[in-house]
């Protein structure tokens, strides 16, 4: 009887069904006992119509009524002393009716158990793209034989690639629960290549069987293998994306400092706290414009490269400039300059973090393949600070400020002697390259929380970026920024995230002891005044 019923539902899933069977079936409860209802909702629910949900959370919170007056089946609520009705189908206020001219269709715990599965059934069919997935997932977490025959008829009639997939892989998973090797063979076929944890979790589960072939256990050991050597492979592609992203933060990060520290010889301490500018610069413009995340940060874009560049400029002109030739000085003074913004910025915004908002195009995840995806904010960093660096280095090898920037760095005495203005020069790198810190502040924003101390969990290691790629050299900064970032990802699985710190530290002293001016030294300097 079972099998009759689930092929005649199969049978109903693929054909068009007329408005006046779905009726009929409604108005078919109001006399129907327990065994039929259970049909007539089957067939209700193999009807595909959208308008078949209604009945069913109605039927659910038992306010379906039978019409004695005509027979009819209809949606009633009680007010007073009369009941209130509404058309089951279209939701068309029928007026009223007394008690006696109404009565409840009784709905026992075994069918209201059965409901669930039953409306999912019916959603598959449903117009909207989200409702059927959610139909799917529901079915296969409480799989019934009637709700599986009503996916399997689905399978080939669902319209979207991924959701067909669903289904597949669902039914494949329901077949490796059966006996019979025939079907398990062929549902194996289907999870071959997949790593999901319940994939691999049944395949485990089937491999310890007993009561199948060897030959059934023996694929299903092979394709376990070949889907944790294949994870294995994409954990080591996602580490190295992630490692990717974060040279991409640490560029970003540090390329303003090897612009100042290059040319001017400044160990800038503050560098840290022009990215924080930045930040805040970008959660400053959201509060301005609510509702326009997107908006605002393309706008915290030039916005927080002249603030950043702004506070740099009055940095240098107010404090550095008196301090040139004296290292420790300036390691000082921008040390306590640092401290100050610090400070004013838990006055000005509290101390506590600030929150940025992602814009909804840069939400979300690219899934290259199963078990690898690609978060959308880090490919548009990864991008953007690539961006940046063309454009430094465009600006350094094609401008006049570019040429005067690359005299002074390699001989201020020589360039001073053929009229470049060391001071000027000096003042606008300085405030080059705090404007590129502030636009790291943007990016930052996307991956982190704004705060007082975002600046100091990046300004060592932008140090570090700079002396490891050649002080003053774009290109090595670019290089040591990648090295490090991918170096520090790949290590972190297997040594977590500080020894594996400590380690390359480790590895770049070392490493400067054989190699002091780093990995792309500038030939031909004078740091002479």
């Amino acid at each position: 009887m079972l099998i009759l019923r689930s092929l005649a539902l199969s049978l109903l899933l693929t054909l068009p069904v007329q408005a006046e069977s779905l009726r009929d079936w409604v108005d078919a409860l109001g006399a129907a006992d327990a065994q039929e209802k259970r049909e007539l909702l089957e067939q209700i629910a193999a009807s595909g119509d959208e308008i078949s949900d209604r009945v069913f959370d109605a039927f659910a919170r038992g306010g379906l009524y039978l019409d004695r007056r005509n027979s009819s089946v209809v949606i009633a609520q009680r007010d007073g002393a009369r009941y209130l009705l509404r058309d089951v189908l279209t939701g068309e206020d029928l007026g009223s009716a007394g008690r006696r001219d109404v009565r409840r269709i009784a709905i026992d715990n075994n069918l209201r158990s059965e409901l669930q599965s039953l409306q999912s059934i019916a959603r598959l069919s449903s117009n909207d793209e989200q409702q059927r997935g959610a139909a799917i997932a529901e079915i296969l977490a409480a799989p019934t034989d009637t709700a599986l025959k009503a996916l399997a008829a689905r399978e080939s009639l669902e319209p979207v690639p991924y959701l067909q997939e669903q289904i597949a892989i669902g039914l494949a998973l329901q077949a490796l629960a059966g006996s019979d090797p025939a079907t398990i063979q062929a549902a194996l076929l289907t999870l071959r290549g997949r790593v999901d944890p319940v994939v691999r979790a049944s395949l485990v589960t089937l491999g310890d069987r007993d009561d199948l072939p060897e030959m059934i256990r023996n694929e299903a050991a092979r394709l376990l293998f070949l889907a944790e050597n294949r994870l294995l492979w994409l954990s080591r592609l996602e580490s190295l994306f992630f490692g990717l992203s974060l040279g991409s933060v640490l560029l970003l990060s540090a390329v303003g400092l090897a612009i100042t520290f290059g040319v001017m010889g400044v160990i800038n301490m503050a560098h840290g706290e022009l990215i924080m500018l930045g930040a805040y610069t970008t959660w400053v413009l959201q509060q301005m414009l609510p509702g326009q995340p997107g908006i605002a940060l393309l706008l915290a874009i030039p916005a927080a490269f002249l603030v950043s560049a702004a506070v740099g400029l009055v940095i240098e002109r107010g404090v550095i400039r008196f301090l040139y030739g004296r290292p420790l000085e300036t390691l000082l003074a921008t040390f306590g300059i640092s401290l100050i913004l610090q400070q004013a910025v838990r006055s000005i915004f509290s101390p506590l973090n600030r929150s940025v908002l992602t814009p909804e195009w840069l939400s979300g995840a690219w899934e290259v393949t199963q078990g690898l995806s690609l978060t959308y904010n880090r490919m548009a960093i990864l991008v953007f600070s690539l961006m940046v660096f063309a454009g430094l280095l465009a600006l350094m090898r094609y401008t006049r400020l570019g040429l005067q920037v690359r005299a002074v760095a390699q001989n201020r005495a020589m360039a001073r002697a053929l009229g470049v203005r060391s001071a000027r020069v000096d003042a606008l790198t300085f405030a080059l390259g705090s404007g590129v810190a502030g636009v790291a502040g943007v990016a930052l924003s996307q991956l982190t929380n704004v705060g007082p101390n975002l600046g100091q969990a990046y300004i060592i290691d932008s140090f570090l970026v700079v002396v490891f790629g050649g002080v003053g050299n774009l290109w090595g900064t670019l290089v040591a920024a990648f090295s490090l970032g991918v170096a520090n990802k790949v290590l972190e699985p297997a040594t977590g995230a500080v020894l594996a710190k400590i380690l390359l530290l480790v590895a770049l002293i070392l490493f400067l002891q054989r190699r002091p001016q780093g990995l792309f030294p500038r030939l031909g300097r004078e740091d002479s005044n």
